[in-house]
Formats: C-alpha cells, structure tokens, sequence
C-alpha cells in the first residue's frame, strides 16, 4: 500500500524549466531535459506523496479524471519502481498519456484530496507522473503496437483527427473494425497538430503515436473534406458507420468592436495555424508578431498559446487581455469549494517570459493609420455583470479612456462551435442552440449509423474529455456493428464536470 505519511515527507515539486532566455530563442518544450534515472529519481518521490485515499477524487468523473484513470494504482507502482506496470496501467483508461501528460490542466489534481488544504503542501503532481510514466514507456519500448486477430469485417469512417476521432478509432481498430480516418488539413492531428504551439507539444510526440495506429492498422487520408472531395453517397456507401469528430472549431468575433475591420486584427487560430504549419516547415506565417505590438483578447489556453507564439516570433511587446476581475492566488471556498474546479489565477509558462497581463479591462475600439492597418487600442475599465435574462454584459466602469500602441490583435475569446459545413447538410444533421452536433444516449446523432464525440458534441473543452468521449463513442460504434462490446466507455453523453450551481 501507498505511504500515508509521504506527503508529510515530501513537498511538491514540478518540473523544472529551461531558462527563458533559452527557451525563447527556439520553439522547443518548455521543460528542461532530465536524465532518464534523475527524471524517475524525481518522479517517484512526487508519487509517493500519493496516500491512496479510500474515496480517490483523482479519478472521479465529475470531480476528477472524466477518463477513470487508476491514480492512485500507477503513483504506487511508480514509487516502488514498477514502471512497465504503470505504464500498462495507465495506457489500460488512456490512449494518449503522453497528450494528457503535457496539455490537460489536470482536473485530477483539482480533486486531490491533498488539494483542500494549503497545510498538506499541495496536489499530487499527477500530471508529471502520467507524463514521465508515458515517457519512460516510449524510451523502454513498452508502447508497442496492438494487433488485433479477429476481423469483424465492418467498416468504420471516423470524420476528424483530433485527440476524440484518434481515440476513437484507435479503440475501433483494436476491436477488429477496419477503421479510415478522414482529415482536411495535409497533416494529422487535428488542434493537436495546428492549434496547440510546439513549446507545449513537440509534433514528434504526436507522429510517433500516428505510427503506432497505423502499425495496428488504422488508416489516414489527409486533404479530403467530407462532404466535398468524398460525396455523403460514398461515405454512406463505403461504410458501416461513421463517427463525427470534427470539432468546435467556429471562432469567436466581436464585430461590434469599432476598428474591428482594420488589418492586423484577427481571430486566434489565424495566428496559431500558420504559425505551427511554419515549425512544420511549410514557409513564413503570414501572420508574424516579429517587431509588433501585440494585443492578445482572452484570458484562457488559446490566448496563453498566442502570448508565447508571439514572444518567440519577436513581438515587441505583448498584452494580454481579460474582462474579468483578476483571480485571487488561491481556492476561495465559496466560490468554488473543493473537489470543484478552482477559480485561481492561472499563470502559464508563456507569462512568466515576457509581455504583461491587464484584468477588468474591454477594448472600446481599435484605432487604424491612414493605410487601413491598426497601430493602438483603446481601453477601458469594465466589470462582468449578467442582465435580467441572464445574458453576460460587459459594462464600463469609468470615463477614462487608455490607449496603447498594437500592430497585431488576436482575439482569443473562445469558439462558438462546430462549422457550418457540406457533410451534416448532407447527413440531415442540425446543431444544437449550443452550436454542437446531438445526441442520443449511445452517442448516435439524428443520422441512422452516425455517431458523435469530442468538441463537436461538447462544445470546445479539455482534450482528456476529447479522449474520454472517443473511447465511448468507440463502444457505442462496436455495439451497433456487433450487437455487444467489451470496450470501456468512461462517460456519459450528458456527463458534465462538477460544479457549484
């Protein structure tokens, strides 16, 4: 059993970072490069801070884990140096760890019993255990490709290449389906590939994975919009069924904003793409912050992974901006009492490189030159207040007006669902009031023999939600062809984290 008294022995200590300097003059990972012994040296003491607890938060799914993954089991194994267990272990609730490991904020630490209080020194570093465990995994070869020796001889299409269509197809496969995984874009990955900047996620981490599937016998067509470049008639034609993974990728504008037209203003993933497709080695973006003032609209991820594109493309300086009030440092109880989700002040390793952050503060215009192009914002004072039918509105709270030079905006203000595009108009499939593709309890959509899951039927959310929902969507797809599954479906369609109402 786990030592209970190993959080009383041990404080918490994260992964060490590479000296900004360094790190911004390259777009490698963030972190610093251990040995392999000095990074399990270290990542055991961080998992026998782990008690074992007798209700374990950590993997609750509304709490916690939406995946179930098995903390407390693999944090022991990893403490006693059983790595090739724990590394089973893990891959046993999650295809992706080394995904989860690096981008998912970690809900599970949320939810860690040693989270209620600051006395008990703070989580579980759960999210560097699963990361190093997945690592340890790859460098001694315990991933390896599962072959599957029954065939089904059923056909499955999953639309989208994001962390839910690569679970869920991944999950199909293994079940004996012969599975096609249909992208637009030339590459796959979906936002893993081209939303999420390379200092977070190393594309190799993703290509590696990529070959792992297609070991086992996933196949992948790139350039190919569904609904377009392949007819509905043919998908209906050529398949047995057809998962929708296609994400939540319509942005989020504000066209009331005044200067809004002006260029140098755009959404955030017309930054983020070009500029991951640049690592790529596809050529410049065309979209640089080199030499510009930035202004970044958006407290959340996507604006953090603006802030460090621009800081390593050479931004003169960079502003994040948020509307709300800043956070305080730690959980207020009422407000979002443990095991919920806390309401704190996130800092990034983006903002401890450069740039500055303002709260409580709206664009009330942008400014244009003679030329058409915009050189400042100007900001005022606002508060967050709900009307009387509830919708949110931003209201100013002074006269003054601060207005502060920009060559380049983004707005990262969030998405607004899934695109309008030729497929669901051709599948009959409507969106919801949300923007997202329904539902029913076994994920099929109003279109006999099509299935849901990801962004696309949750609205924008956390790739371990993605991974979770691909999972079940994948038993949902193996019971509809075969009449009965074995595969794990970790949530519900309706499921939803825990909160304060």
């Amino acid at each position: 059993m786990a030592d209970p008294r190993g959080f009383l022995k041990h404080a918490r200590a994260d992964a060490p970072k590479r000296p900004v300097d360094e790190r911004l003059g390259d777009w490698q990972e963030v972190y610093a490069a251990l040995s392999t012994e000095d990074r399990k040296a270290e990542t055991s003491t961080q998992a026998a801070r782990c008690m074992d607890c007798g209700i374990p938060f950590c993997h609750s799914g509304s709490a916690g884990c939406p995946l179930g993954n098995l903390i407390p089991e693999w944090n022991n194994m990893v403490r006693r140096g059983q790595w090739q267990d724990a590394a089973e272990r893990l891959h046993a609730t999650n295809n992706f760890p080394e995904f989860t490991g690096k981008l998912c904020p970690a809900p599970c630490e949320a939810g860690c019993v040693l989270a209620i209080s600051p006395e008990a020194g703070g989580a579980v570093a759960i999210k560097r255990v699963e990361e190093t465990i997945a690592e340890v995994g790859w460098a001694n070869d315990y991933v390896t490709a599962q072959l599957t020796e029954v065939h089904s001889g059923k056909r499955v299409a999953v639309v989208g290449s994001g962390p839910g269509g690569l679970a869920a197809a991944q999950q199909l496969t293994r079940a004996g389906h012969e599975v096609t995984v249909y992208e637009r874009d030339d590459r796959i990955g979906g936002l893993l590939r081209y939303g999420i900047p390379e200092f977070k996620m190393e594309k190799s981490v993703l290509d590696r994975r990529l070959a792992q599937m297609r070991a086992e016998g996933t196949r992948f067509i790139t350039g190919c919009e569904v609904g377009v470049d392949l007819t509905v008639e043919e998908l209906r034609a050529g398949y047995d069924a057809v998962v929708l993974a296609v994400g939540a990728l319509r942005g989020r504008d504000d066209t009331t904003i005044p200067g809004r037209d002006l260029k140098g203003v755009h959404l955030a993933m017309e930054h983020l793409v070009p500029a991951n497709k640049e690592c790529e080695g596809d050529g410049p973006t065309p979209i640089s912050a080199q030499g510009k003032h930035v202004i970044i609209l958006g407290g959340g991820d996507t604006g953090a992974d603006c802030y460090g594109t621009a800081t390593r493309q050479g931004a003169l300086s960079v502003t994040q901006l948020d509307n709300y009030p800043q956070p305080p440092t730690t959980r207020d109880d009422d407000r979002s009492p443990w095991p919920t989700w806390p309401y704190i002040l996130r800092t990034y390793p983006a903002h401890e490189e450069a740039g500055e952050r303002k709260f409580a503060v709206a664009i009330e215009a942008f400014v244009g030159d003679d030329e058409g192009n915009v050189r400042a914002v100007r900001l005022r004072e606002v508060k967050v207040q709900r009307d009387e039918n509830g919708r949110r509105q931003v209201v100013p709270v002074s006269d003054e007006v601060q207005e502060i030079p920009c060559d380049l905006a983004l707005l990262a203000i969030g998405f607004d669902g899934v695109e309008h595009m030729p497929l669901l108009d051709g599948l009959g499939i409507s969106l919801t009031k949300r923007g997202t593709i329904g539902c029913g309890s076994n994920w099929e959509t109003t279109a006999p023999g099509v299935f849901v899951c990801g962004d696309a039927h949750r609205g924008a959310s956390l790739v371990v939600w993605a991974i979770a929902e691909g999972r079940s969507v994948a038993s949902a797809v193996d019971a509809h062809l075969t009449g009965a599954s074995q595969l794990p479906s970790p949530v519900h369609p309706t499921a939803l984290p825990l909160a304060v109402a």
